[in-house]
């Protein structure tokens, strides 16, 4: 038997906001910020009036919880999709200010043409022109008078008709009255099921994950403060990014701008670093999963409506404590010293810019790491090792890239009672001598710079504070931080012309170096063999033609940190061989990212 744990009801706009209004349904200020365009809303009025369909308003019930008192409550319900629809009839039909993607509030203004039944955003032409409406909120206000507007309107358009003025005035109340689907999601019902029956529905392709869904709920709830939560995790992720808005929050958001999460996050409004650049959805994890050891945010939803996995009911005590350590772990997160500490240590393992990192939720479990270690009181110089060596190894594992959440609670669960035990055997398990001298060296052969081993290798370079290809004074770092661009040590016009027309070939890894432009510029076109004599030649003239290198032991040095077989000096053989050469350098760059890794 098909047990149905939804239902479909049509209630009219009306019903539908005063049970907004009067809280039944829970709509926070910030839950997903308003992201339509001004026509956007105005085509949506446009289809209520003309009676288009305009899709479902899917709402999700809170689970009952038992209070303390022993009774149950089963709370408001929550919106899961709708809240633009809402939004843009709460700010064209009741005047109320809307926050978009910005956090700033704004109200969007819908003009009426009687004359015509057309609608457009208002503007200071419409204004002036008297066959508009300039506001139709004014039509839906409880102190309208219908009779007073129409005499107003007429006294300015005499030559329409006024019953054709009172029909279509009529017609655009009527809205209010315009039935909408709504679909009521049972509070048993799963968030795997919720997510399914949203992507069958939705029409637009919009999907929600288990984010979405631990937001909202910290949204909806005031008892335990999830409201000024929610808005804290949207803040200070808006502010790691734009920090220039900080003085805009402060003096539009008086009443947050005194909360505790405020002054913890004052200090981004100086903050030029854009290394690690959270989304809520990276807050959520890193702060979950080091407060509860347990990876997956499905579990946190279900914390925050107070599931005991034992008894399989909700209680109010859980619910509590949910947000209370939720808190902790986001306070924890937005701190000053936590966070730069963190960025500190990816730094100090050479990844100096966001471009070398591949995977955000790496960083995310290096955070979490950190805070583990640090809760379990290990020395920082331990900290920072670990941290450095799990987050390389996560890299070039691919650990978190797929599975994310069961690799979180897979490693967050065996690192709980030692976690040092269990990370230094994972790294042996993980980094054993075969990777680095086999597997490793067969990942590089590949024709993209975004591969995450190639961008250990740069970091590895920054690390060991190496000189760009050929540059007698300009690292590798100041070359990333610059945004400089890889060059190719066989110029691709050589190889097109001699035999390697496709940039799967020419494109190789193993041919890419970050070198000056001006360096590239010199060497052109020219075949290895040609440049590489020239180099030579200024060692001995000590006059420069490709870089500044005119010592001999400078360049060998130089070839040596950018992994090129220092035999091409005297073994042209290499340079004429170019698969040679690529099966070469892909060998010294595994070993130079091994001895790396064995230094952090």
């Amino acid at each position: 038997m098909i047990i149905q744990k939804f239902s479909v009801n049509q209630h009219p706009i009306n019903h539908i906001l005063s049970w907004i209004q009067g809280g039944e349904i829970a709509i926070p200020e910030i839950q997903r910020p308003f992201v339509w365009s001004s026509t956007k809303v105005r085509n949506f009025i446009d289809s209520l009036f003309n009676g288009y369909p305009t899709g479902y308003i899917i709402l999700w019930q809170n689970p009952a919880v038992r209070l303390k008192d022993g009774t149950k409550s089963k709370g408001k319900k929550i919106l899961i999709d709708g809240q633009q629809r809402i939004a843009s009839l709460m700010t064209a039909l009741l005047g109320k200010e809307v926050v978009d993607k910005n956090y700033e509030k704004k109200r969007i203004i819908i003009a009426f043409n009687p004359k015509e039944s057309v609608f457009e955003v208002a503007n200071s032409i419409i204004f002036k022109d008297k066959q508009w409406i300039p506001d139709i909120s004014e039509i839906f206000s409880p102190n309208f008078s219908v009779l007073a507007k129409l005499e107003e309107y007429s006294f300015y358009n005499p030559e329409i008709p006024k019953e054709q003025i009172l029909k279509a005035i009529d017609a655009l109340k009527s809205i209010i009255n315009i039935p909408v689907g709504m679909i009521e999601l049972s509070s048993d019902i799963s968030i795997d099921q919720v997510t399914e029956i949203f992507i069958r529905i939705n029409s637009s392709g919009v999907t929600l994950n288990e984010a979405d869904f631990a937001m909202s709920k910290i949204a909806v709830d005031e008892k335990y403060g999830g409201n000024l939560l929610r808005k804290a995790i949207d803040y200070f992720c808006h502010l790691a990014v734009k920090p220039e808005d900080y003085q805009t929050f402060k003096e539009r958001d008086k009443e947050f701008a005194q909360s505790e999460y405020f002054q913890k996050m004052t200090w981004l409004k100086d903050d030029k670093d854009d290394l690690y650049d959270p989304s809520y959805t990276d807050v959520l994890r890193v702060a979950f999963t080091s407060k509860f050891e347990r990876g997956r945010l499905q579990d946190l939803v279900a914390l925050l409506s107070g599931r005991d996995f034992e008894t399989k009911e909700n209680r109010e005590e859980i619910a509590e404590s949910t947000f209370k350590i939720l808190k902790e772990g986001v306070l924890e997160f937005m701190n000053e010293t936590n966070f730069k500490r963190l960025t500190m240590i990816l730094r100090s393992a050479g990844f100096i810019d966001s471009s070398l990192i591949t995977s955000q939720n790496s960083v995310n479990f290096a955070y979490i790491l950190f805070l583990k270690l640090r809760h379990h009181n290990f020395p920082p110089f331990i900290i920072e090792s670990t941290v450095r060596k799990w987050f390389v190894m996560s890299i070039l594992k691919g650990r978190y890239t797929s599975s994310t959440e069961s690799a979180f609670n897979y490693d967050i669960i065996r690192m709980k009672n030692n976690p040092l035990e269990y990370i230094n055997n994972t790294l042996r398990e993980e980094l054993p001598d075969s990777f680095w001298d086999v597997t490793l060296v067969q990942e590089l052969d590949k024709s993209t710079s975004a591969i995450p081993e190639f961008k250990v290798f740069l970091a590895a370079q920054v690390k060991m504070k190496d000189k760009g290809f050929l540059s007698r004074d300009i690292t590798v770092e100041d070359l990333i931080t610059i945004k400089g661009d890889l060059h190719h040590i066989f110029p691709v016009d050589y190889l097109k012309k001699n035999g390697f027309p496709s940039p799967s070939r020419y494109n190789q890894v193993a041919n890419l170096v970050y070198s000056q432009s001006e360096i590239n510029i010199a060497i052109g076109n020219k075949s290895p063999v040609v440049y590489f004599n020239i180099l030579k030649e200024q060692c001995q003239t000590k006059i420069p033609k490709i870089g500044g290198i005119t010592e001999l032991e400078m360049l060998r040095s130089n070839l040596e940190a950018n992994c090129i077989p220092v035999e091409i000096l005297t073994n042209h053989e290499l340079l004429y061989d170019y698969e040679t050469f690529l099966r070469e350098r892909r060998k010294l760059i595994a070993k130079k990212v091994k001895d790396y890794f064995k230094m952090l």
